[in-house]
């Protein structure tokens, strides 16, 4: 499998975004309740599998700036992120390259992997923290997933 130089482009492009806008809205983006502005990005991954690399990045990057950075910050939602981005990426394939699809898979499996992190660190039950960060992240995907397809009416970024 060999990358284009426009993929490596917007791997750089989409992880440097994702991780501006975590930094950004820091207070947002971080503790139990977060509401990830970044997350808005996250349905483009339906067009460019690529851009799930892009994503795991940007979470490293973002999460530097976590007041709870550490191993789980750093290793463990990046990989819930990369696994994310492709399962969104693979599911939305199956339906035309869907921005809505994309994005409700992904904030399915992200909160899964707050939620039991949050548990790991700080004992917090699954069960208090899931169906927040759910809608949390199902919203933000949401009004993500209605931006790329405006945008994709007029332009073939994907392409």
């Amino acid at each position: 499998m060999k990358l284009k130089t426009k993929d490596v482009a917007l791997i750089s492009i989409f992880a440097s975004l994702y991780a501006a806008l975590v930094y950004l809205f820091a207070p947002l983006s971080f503790y139990a309740l977060q509401f990830r502005v970044a997350g808005v990005l996250r349905p483009a991954i339906a067009r460019k599998w690529v851009l799930s690399i892009g994503y795991a990045i940007g979470v490293v990057v973002g999460n530097l700036f976590s007041p709870f950075s550490g191993p789980y910050e750093l290793v463990l939602m990046p990989v819930v992120s990369l696994i994310a981005g492709l399962a969104g990426f693979i599911v939305a394939q199956r339906f035309g390259g869907n921005y809505f699809i994309a994005g409700a898979i992904i904030a399915i499996i992200v909160p899964a992997g707050v939620s039991w992190m949050l548990n790991q660190l700080f004992g917090v039950s699954m069960l208090a923290t899931f169906p927040y960060l759910l809608v949390s992240e199902q919203i933000v995907c949401l009004i993500g997933a209605l931006i790329f397809k405006f945008i994709g009416i007029r332009f073939k970024w994907w392409e």
